[in-house]
């Protein structure tokens, strides 16, 4: 009967990662088709540095505003009002976080706009010759249109959540990178890395449009309310205070570490965004797929305080996290050149394009236990309610990435710039595992 109620938790998390997984692995071929007419049409260069550096920013605010942080805020509070069975109320809350979004990530993105050219001048490509610093700044104002698209569907998508419905949500990721090759195709030809703004663009229309069919058959409502003085409203706000600081930090991170490759010449940023990219794929497959399946296991856990559960079922997922994780990254330094000319190398992404996004690529894997790891172990603090801790270590990482990314710059080139990157975060997850052990096993 015990070992029975051991597996349960586990082999739950494990049927469900399956299914997650696989979604994961269609939008992964659907930014490979992206990443192949990208290569082919535009190479490692000058132009995909503008296009790269350009997303900085919008991604920021969206994951500020509008990104994972606020799916933890507003799905517990929109589920009390499903189980209380008031359609009214969850429909009137959906609108007004979706209006309150809007009316923020707007207002940011025509600061932002205007900002732009000094944006990027003083904050995210120093670096850039003028000509490059004017292209990015354009691109950068078209891809903020896009912001405001995402902050919609992210409501949206956990509005769909809310409901147990996975598959519309799943798949937007899986559209999104089609319109980046609609733009790539009909119109980077004419407008060149502007055509492929548009283009993104066109995947927020297609992301935000693919729930469109669940929504309306839950009974979508709009109303135009903001209702920022109801205890639902405020408990929303409230619950996304430390998941943004912890997001904005990452972000800030990675906007530095484009700061510093835009000085290391053309390609750097590129090169440093494919091997992040190609790093990326095994990390979602494993990493993010087990942490999004055992998080609400890992908070049962921690509400019923079956603390020897969580302990024993987040240590189950770590191994096989681990488990797939390292034999991953050895493929990634092994295979990684001959996979990246299989893919890539052609048309304007001849050997040298290959070479650099391999260097990028064999230093990120480095990190990639690390990155997986982080999934599972940040996710069983915020199953306990702590917050705070996750925030305070990611800030250190943040610190250590950036001294260490000065530091190795120099004898490495963007090199160093990754493996300060995979050092700061494996140093994270390390902090946060000795962390949790000592919490787990003072409290048992």
């Amino acid at each position: 009967m015990s070992s029975r109620k051991t597996a349960s938790p586990f082999a739950s998390i494990a049927r469900n990662t399956l299914i997650v997984a696989a979604a994961f692995g269609l939008a992964a071929a659907a930014g490979l088709l992206r990443n192949i007419i990208l290569g082919r049409q535009f190479g490692i260069g000058a132009d995909l540095d503008a296009y790269y550096a350009a997303f900085k920013l919008p991604d920021l605010l969206f994951s500020i505003v509008a990104g994972g942080a606020l799916a933890t805020a507003f799905i517990p509070v929109f589920a009390d009002f499903l189980a209380a069975d008031d359609r009214a109320g969850a429909w009137r809350l959906a609108s007004a976080v979706t209006n309150l979004v809007v009316l923020v990530v707007t207002a940011l993105a025509v600061v932002a706009g205007l900002a732009a050219p000094w944006l990027v001048g003083r904050v995210i490509a120093p670096g850039f010759a003028p000509a490059a610093q004017a292209e990015t700044a354009a691109v950068m104002r078209i891809l903020l249109v896009s912001t405001v698209i995402f902050g919609v569907s992210a409501v949206q998508g956990s509005v769909l959540h809310s409901f147990k419905h996975f598959l519309l949500p799943a798949l937007a990721p899986v559209v999104y990178p089609l319109g980046i090759v609609a733009g790539a195709l009909w119109l980077g030809p004419l407008w060149g890395t502007r055509g492929l703004a548009v283009g993104a663009v066109i995947g927020a229309l297609l992301h935000l449009a693919i729930k469109f069919p669940a929504l309306l058959h839950y009974g979508f409502h709009w109303r135009p309310v903001l209702d920022l003085r109801t205890p639902a409203m405020r408990h929303v706000l409230w619950l996304l205070g430390p998941r943004l600081l912890d997001l904005g930090v990452f972000h800030v991170t990675l906007i530095m570490m484009t700061n510093l490759a835009s000085r290391l010449g053309a390609g750097s940023v590129s090169a440093l965004e494919w091997g992040w990219d190609a790093m990326q794929l095994p990390e979602t497959l494993i990493g993010t797929a087990f942490g999004l399946v055992a998080f609400p296991t890992l908070a049962e856990l921690a509400a019923r305080g079956d603390l020897a559960g969580l302990r024993r079922t987040l240590s189950q997922s770590l191994r096989v996290v681990v488990a797939l994780t390292v034999p991953a990254a050895v493929g990634l330094i092994v295979l990684g050149r001959p996979l990246l000319q299989l893919l890539y190398q052609r048309g304007a992404f001849d050997a040298s394009s290959t070479e650099a996004v391999y260097v990028a690529l064999r230093f990120y894997a480095l990190g990639l236990v690390g990155h997986a790891s982080l999934e599972l172990v940040a996710r069983a603090f915020f199953a306990r309610q702590d917050t705070l801790t996750p925030l305070l270590l990611a800030t250190a990482s943040a610190l250590v990435n950036i001294v260490l990314g000065l530091l190795l710059m120099g004898p490495l080139g963007f090199g160093g710039l990754a493996l300060a990157n995979s050092i700061a975060v494996t140093a994270e997850v390390l902090a946060l595992t000795f962390v949790l052990r000592r919490r787990l096993t003072s409290a048992l």
